[in-house]
């Protein structure tokens, strides 16, 4: 067996279980018993939200402007979601803090009219909000970002789909981001209106992996079941917290995941028959400017098993085939890289958003090349982390997917 095979079974039968396995982990158990840890969970309030998402698709790829067996471009969606959310009493020390956050699970159905070529996924993802600025006593002006997958995809397929030239595979990843107005009807109940825009791809784990990109609206409500204090809740003195001191802590970042690539040849791009294995590292001094904000530079190392890997024209048949042992494998120096990012992470309870932007400082061939990093960071513990991100290339190349776990040290436990 040769070395791409050995470590390519290494990424399937290690990497991936383990980090899937730590998805178990989300558990707050055995965290220290800070103030602000307490806080969490004494503030707590839960309710439900519903939405309705009308969208146009933007005409990013020929298949959407009408290079189809129906000659018609595909340009609308629509979605319906039901949200679980929880979020911290108004007026609370939290609730001021983090501008009225509040976070969830949500689960969506989307339909495109064209379901013989596109399908009417199922998304399933996390979300989290807060509000932006204050417009009265009951409208708000908020955000909030969505972060899942979504599966019921028809993908393409050269026999059985072959119009549908721009989602690959059955499951997707799903981002979304919204911006909207609240307006508190009630106490406990809100409606809210504002605009969305959505991202489906597969993270360049198969292709075809052009993705599907829509902008639209919102319009929905959301309902929490607050609950009374207790008499001994109501009496206490209010909890302070001293003022936040700036301090450097350490990311130590562990990610595997697998990538699938095309080879040029006379009539565009052939798909590569086996998926590659792509494993790395991260380490990052950031510095946390207060509650909600971190700086800070990374040192990227990585070994991607699809870099710099090639194929010769005269060797792809005019049937886009070609045979494995036509695959030029570079020595194994050429496939491993480090790099230099600079980060901005936006910190707020259980998740934390970052993106870097860097380049390769040595790496050969491919990896010479301006590289962006987007991630969510899932706190499992006091200083446990899932990481899922993304890596692109000059902007618009998709790269490959970042699946790990990670580690903080010198934190001061200001957050859970």
């Amino acid at each position: 067996m040769d070395r791409f095979h050995i470590i390519k079974q290494a990424g399937r039968l290690v990497i991936l279980p383990s980090f899937f396995c730590f998805l178990s982990l989300f558990s707050l158990h055995g965290q220290e018993r800070d103030t602000l840890s307490r806080l969490y969970w004494r503030d707590m309030v839960h309710g439900f939200a519903l939405d309705f998402r009308p969208a146009g698709i933007l005409p990013t790829s020929p298949f959407l402007r009408g290079d189809n067996p129906k000659e018609t471009p595909v340009c609308r969606a629509f979605s319906g979601h039901a949200k679980y959310a929880f979020r911290y009493r108004n007026g609370s020390f939290l609730d001021r803090l983090y501008g009225g956050v509040y976070q969830g699970v949500g689960i969506g159905l989307y339909t495109f009219g064209e379901t013989e070529w596109l399908g009417n996924p199922v998304t399933f993802y996390l979300f989290q909000g807060a509000r932006i600025a204050s417009i009265g006593r009951q409208i708000s002006f908020n955000y909030e970002w969505n972060f899942g997958l979504s599966a019921g995809w028809h993908p393409y397929h050269p026999d059985k789909n072959p119009a549908n030239k721009i989602m690959g595979s059955k499951l997707n990843a799903y981002l979304n981001t919204n911006f909207y107005f609240r307006w508190a009807a009630t106490q406990r109940l809100a409606l809210h209106a504002g605009v969305t825009f959505v991202h489906f791809s597969n993270g360049n784990t198969l292709i075809p992996n052009a993705g599907l990109n829509a902008l639209g609206g919102k319009i929905g409500l959301d309902y929490y079941f607050l609950r009374q204090d207790r008499p001994s809740e109501r009496d206490a003195e209010p909890v302070l917290l001293p003022p936040f001191r700036p301090y450097v802590s350490w990311d130590v970042l562990f990610f595997g995941s697998w990538k699938r690539r095309g080879f040029e040849a006379n009539e565009g791009q052939v798909l590569s028959p086996e998926a590659y294995p792509v494993f790395g590292f991260q380490v990052s001094p950031m510095y946390n400017l207060g509650y909600k904000l971190r700086l800070g530079i990374a040192l990227d190392g990585v070994y991607d098993g699809g870099a710099n890997v090639r194929v010769d024209k005269e060797n792809i048949r005019h049937d886009g085939t070609f045979q494995r042992s036509d695959i030029i494998r570079p020595e194994l120096y050429e496939q491993l890289a480090l790099g230099v990012s600079g980060r901005v992470e936006y910190v707020m309870p259980f998740f934390t958003v970052g993106i870097g932007m860097g380049i390769n400082v040595l790496g050969k061939q491919e990896f010479k090349a301006f590289y962006q990093t987007m991630a969510l960071k899932v706190d499992v513990a006091q200083n446990v982390f899932l990481h899922i991100g993304y890596n692109l290339q000059k902007f618009r190349t998709p790269n490959h997917l970042m699946l790990g776990v990670g580690f903080r040290f010198s934190g001061r436990g200001y957050r859970i």
